[in-house]
């Protein structure tokens, strides 16, 4: 399990809004979206924790799809100029 630190922040004219959050606490950061949205003394809507919750989800996904460094030939994948 990865320690690293994900940032996601949104500018919205004056106000800032910048997420901090690990993998532990990602369940926790889309949480706190919700609650953004829900406050009316804020100008972070419900379209806003909706698109930073997607971002959220796609760097999980991300984070846990394989990575291939090499694309290696099979045995049966000769090219014609090994023959």
């Amino acid at each position: 399990m990865s320690q690293d630190i994900n940032v996601l922040a949104l500018v919205k004219g004056e106000e800032r809004y910048i997420f901090l959050y690990d993998d532990q606490s990602r369940a926790e950061a889309l949480r706190t979206l919700g609650r953004f949205a829900s406050d009316t003394d804020l100008s972070f809507t419900w379209y806003d924790a909706a698109v930073l919750s997607q971002k959220i989800r796609h760097r999980a996904e991300e984070a846990a799809a394989p990575t291939r460094r090499f694309d290696l030939l099979q045995t049966n994948d000769r090219r014609d100029d090994d023959v």
